[in-house]
């Protein structure tokens, strides 16, 4: 009798995995399901990044394997953005690693800092990977609260009050992911100090801070944080390019050292043409970014139409790629009530148990959808 490995009765199917199935197959029977589930940018990426996809693909010699480190224009691009954009200063050579995405960055850092047992302090509400790689590197999963009264802030006093022995790693995300509460400097001042303090590595993922988000930040401007950051960045949301797999993290050079130890013996690098692409896309003007971010405002408010229509209520300070909302308190679980709009108005929504045991009173919408569907969904919604 083979049986898989015992890690993953830890974990389950991703649940946009199995999610979308259902919503595939209502489609293939012609009910026309509005999908605000999924944060899949549905623009494209700059002209220039896919002109010089296309020129570079047509060449013979770019289909080779790739260093492990990526290109040097790639980290040299990077670094230069980081500068520009965040007015943070990295080591094109050792302190900046490009990825296959971020969220396999997620299980490289993992694997280069969990032991088995190792504590890993993940967020709740938070991105579902942060916990499900913990449980498949056979660590130790220690939530910690994110609360709306908080703004959903980490509470340090609570953190301070959790036995912390063990704790090697923490999860943060600034534009947060799903509440979209803002980043801010104090906030990392604060993240910083407990790290270094508690000698736990702080693993901060940043892909959304240019998603209606006027000011930029970086946790590495902090005073010190090299020493114990990490931070994880993106092109999948800020430039529209989720299916390239284009990602990077930056930290001090022994961190990338190590890391690269575990990424280099598991893929073999990027396309040589994507990241050129990449280049070029890291390069678009102030004007790039505010067109993106014209048509994400008109998304919201579109969004905020169907939050009311569905009876929620919502901070209108959030920032980033979605927008979160408490459900109506006629209702126990968020997953019934995104089940009762999904079959009863044919609109997919997510319901915030997904993103852990703090999120079970909220449902989250996608701006990845034009704002003629958002505005049907709503009509469905208050007819139905």
């Amino acid at each position: 009798m083979i049986e898989p490995a015992n890690r993953l009765n830890a974990v389950n199917e991703y649940y946009f995995s199995r999610k979308l199935k259902e919503v595939a197959e209502m489609n293939s029977r012609g009910m026309d399901v509005i999908n605000l589930g999924v944060g899949s940018p549905d623009m494209p990426p700059s002209e220039k990044a896919i002109e010089t996809l296309c020129t570079a693909a047509r060449r013979t010699d770019t289909h080779g394997y790739q260093p492990y480190t990526g290109i040097p224009e790639l980290r040299r691009s990077f670094s230069e953005w980081y500068h520009r954009r965040y007015r943070v200063d990295l080591d094109p050579n050792t302190e900046i690693l490009p990825l296959i995405g971020s969220k396999e960055g997620i299980l490289h850092v993992s694997l280069t800092f969990l032991n088995a047992g190792d504590g890993v302090l993940t967020p709740n509400p938070g991105y579902p990977t942060y916990t499900s790689v913990g449980r498949l590197v056979e660590a130790r999963i220690v939530p910690y609260s994110l609360k709306e009264e908080n703004g959903w802030q980490p509470d340090f006093n609570e953190l301070e009050r959790t036995d912390l022995s063990g704790i090697k790693l923490m999860w943060v995300n600034y534009p947060n992911m799903p509440t979209g509460a803002p980043a801010t400097r104090e906030l990392f001042e604060k993240l910083v100090d407990f790290g270094r303090r508690h000698r736990i590595v702080i693993c901060h993922d940043n892909p959304y801070s240019f998603i209606l988000n006027d000011h930029p930040l970086s946790i590495l401007e902090t005073e010190g944080a090299k020493d114990v950051c990490i931070e994880l960045n993106s092109l999948s949301k800020s430039h529209n390019m989720p299916g390239w797999r284009i990602a990077m993290l930056a930290s001090n050079g022994r961190f990338v050292e190590w890391i690269l130890k575990v990424k280099s013996n598991i893929d073999s690098g990027q396309f040589r043409p994507m990241m050129l692409a990449a280049v070029e896309a890291l390069n678009v003007p102030d004007s790039w970014y505010g067109s993106i971010n014209a048509v994400y405002g008109g998304r919201r408010r579109a969004a905020e139409e169907v939050m009311r229509a569905l009876g929620c209520v919502f901070d209108p300070k959030q920032s980033g790629l979605f927008l979160w909302g408490r459900i109506p308190e006629g209702y126990e679980q968020s997953g019934h009530f995104a089940d009762r709009i999904l079959y009863d108005c044919r609109v997919f929504i997510t319901p915030g148990l997904v993103f852990g045991s703090g999120g079970e009173r909220y449902v989250r919408i996608s701006l990845c959808a034009t704002e003629e569907r958002l505005m049907e969904a709503r009509e469905r919604i208050l007819g139905g």
